[in-house]
């Protein structure tokens, strides 16, 4: 029993490792890099180009669950209505593990300098699916 425990073990940690390829890495990477440029620019629209243009997107922060893409974008305008409130934006990268070829999560934390009206930090897990070979946020949660 034992032998065909490790042989399962082993199959899933080989096959979750076939999954992941570096350019798949480098491209949510870039992803997220992208979006802390265009969050730090100001720009809220562009910086949700990093998600899925659904109406199946969840969003889960302070509030709850927001379902879809447009929701989500209204929440961030009106939370963050102004480059004061939006700060400076740094992400910092805990973990990205592939569970299958075309999905993947990414689980870390985010830090707003905003020296006007304080610092904001927190951490968040997002779950990505390669749709239409682009890779996209389909849930994001943000606390």
């Amino acid at each position: 029993m034992r032998y065909v425990v490790f042989l399962l073990s082993f199959w899933l940690a080989a096959f979750s490792a076939a999954a992941q390829t570096p350019t798949d890495r480098k491209a949510i990477l870039d992803i997220l890099s992208r979006q802390t440029t265009d969050w730090n620019a100001g720009n809220v629209e562009a910086f949700m180009n990093g998600y899925w243009r659904s109406d199946s997107l969840t969003f889960i922060g302070k509030v709850g669950v927001t379902y879809g893409y447009e929701a989500t974008l209204s929440n961030y305008k009106r939370r963050y209505p102004d480059r004061a409130t939006m700060g400076t934006l740094k992400f910092t990268i805990l973990k990205l593990e592939f569970q299958a070829k075309n999905v993947a999560y990414v689980i870390g934390r985010f830090h707003l300098t905003r020296p006007q009206i304080g610092d904001a930090e927190g951490s968040f897990t997002l779950l990505w699916k390669k749709i239409n070979g682009q890779w996209l946020i389909i849930s994001d949660h943000s606390s």
